[in-house]
């Protein structure tokens, strides 16, 4: 199979830590990526995960507690939010 150059530019840094866990991992840095292209072909996406929004620790905290709540026998549910308000104004 014929092959070709590809030329890219990163950060040097970006690019040694890249190369020490590649390395780490048995690779270089063509294998390694020539292995996230095929990925990327055979999935026709990006084979992970891109976002913004990575939560911090007090946000996975609380969204296990949220998660734990709703999975709870003895959850209180309101019919309305009118309910909810009224019991915290009788709370307070």
């Amino acid at each position: 199979m014929a092959t070709t150059n590809v030329t890219i530019r990163m950060d040097e840094e970006l690019k040694k830590q890249a190369e020490d866990l590649f390395s780490d991992l048995g690779m270089n840095m063509t294998t390694a990526l020539t292995i996230f292209v095929k990925q990327a072909i055979r999935e026709q996406k990006i084979p992970f995960t891109i976002s913004r929004n990575i939560p911090n620790d007090d946000t996975l905290e609380a969204i296990a507690e949220i998660q734990r709540l709703k999975n709870s026998p003895d959850k209180k549910t309101y019919s309305s939010f009118s309910e909810l308000l009224k019991e915290v104004e009788e709370d307070v």
